[in-house]
C-alpha cells in the first residue's frame, strides 16, 4: 500500500467512525439519538485509533492536515509530502463523510433540524464568535500537537500508542470540544463539508462557508505553535518562527478577548 492510500484510508475510517456517532446521536429515529455529547467523545476517539491503525501499518499515521504540517514545521517530516499527505487525507475524509451519509438514507428525511445533519458532516460553535471560535480551536489542536510529542517521545508496548491517541482525542473533546466541537482537523471538516455541499441531503440547508476557515486555519496554527513549542520547552530548540507564531497568537488571543468584552459591556448597557 502506498503512503497516499495509508492516508486516505486511515482519514476515511476516522471520518466514517466520527460522523457516524454523530449521525447516531443526532439524526431522527436513530437508535443512538439524544445519547449525548460523551457518546460523540468516544465515539471520534475510537474512530481515530481505528484510522491510526490503519494508517499506521504505511506511515506515521498522520490522518490530519495540521498534524502533518505541524511535524514539518519541526523538522520531523519532509515539506515535498505535504500536499500528497494533505491530499490524500481530504479525499480520506469525503469519500468517509459519504459513507456516512448513505448508512444514515432514511433518517435525512425523517431529521428537521437542518444544523442537526449539517453536524453530521462538519463543526459548528456553540455560540458564534469567530475570533473565539479561532482561539478554542487553536487551543484544541495545540493540546493534540503536544500530546503526540508527549506520546512519541515515550516507550509503549508495540501497538499501543493508537489507543492512547485515542484518549487524547477523547480527553480533548470532553474538556474542550464544547464550544466549537472541535475540528482540530482541517481534512476532517473540509472534506464532508464540500460531501454535505454535494450530496442530495433532503432539506439540508446550507453548509456555513463563512464558518469554514476557522476550522482550518485554526488547528494549523495551534498544531505549528504547538510542535514548535515542545522543541523550544522539552528540546531546548529555539527558532525564529516560535517567536513570531508567539507574538501572532498573543494578538489573536487578545484581540478575541478584548471582542468578548465588548460584546459583554454591549449587552451591560443594553439590559
Amino acid at each position: 500500500m502506498s503512503e497516499f492510500l495509508a492516508e486516505l484510508l486511515g482519514t476515511m475510517i476516522l471520518v466514517i467512525l466520527g460522523g457516524g456517532v454523530v449521525g447516531g446521536v443526532l439524526l431522527k429515529n436513530s437508535k443512538a439519538e439524544g445519547t449525548g455529547w460523551v457518546l460523540i467523545t468516544i465515539g471520534w476517539g475510537l474512530g481515530v485509533t481505528m484510522g491510526v491503525y490503519a494508517a499506521g501499518l504505511v506511515t506515521d499515521a498522520h490522518i490530519n492536515p495540521a498534524v502533518t504540517i505541524g511535524f514539518a514545521a519541526a523538522g520531523q517530516f519532509p515539506w515535498e509530502k505535504v500536499p500528497m499527505y494533505i491530499g490524500a487525507q481530504l479525499i480520506g475524509a469525503f469519500i468517509g463523510a459519504v459513507i456516512v451519509f448513505f448508512n444514515y438514507l432514511p433518517h435525512w428525511r425523517e431529521t428537521k433540524d437542518k444544523i442537526a445533519k449539517r453536524d453530521v458532516f462538519s463543526t459548528t460553535p456553540a455560540i458564534r464568535s469567530l475570533p473565539s471560535n479561532l482561539v478554542s480551536e487553536m487551543i484544541g489542536t495545540f493540546v493534540l500537537m503536544l500530546g503526540l510529542m508527549f506520546i512519541g517521545a515515550n516507550n509503549y508496548s508495540e501497538g499501543l500508542n493508537p489507543l492512547v491517541v485515542g484518549l487524547l482525542i477523547v480527553a480533548i473533546g470532553m474538556s474542550l470540544g464544547g464550544a466549537t466541537g472541535y475540528a482540530i482537523n482541517p481534512a476532517r471538516d473540509l472534506g464532508p463539508r464540500i460531501a454535505h455541499a454535494l450530496l442530495p441531503i433532503p432539506n439540508k440547508g446550507a453548509s456555513d462557508w463563512r464558518y469554514a476557515w476557522i476550522p482550518v486555519v485554526g488547528p494549523i496554527l495551534g498544531s505549528i505553535y504547538g510542535a514548535l513549542f515542545y522543541k523550544v520547552l522539552f528540546l531546548g530548540e529555539s527558532s525564529i518562527m516560535f517567536w513570531i507564531l508567539t507574538v501572532l497568537v498573543a494578538i489573536i488571543f487578545i484581540g478575541a478577548a478584548v471582542s468578548e468584552l465588548r460584546k459583554a459591556k454591549t449587552a451591560t448597557s443594553e439590559v
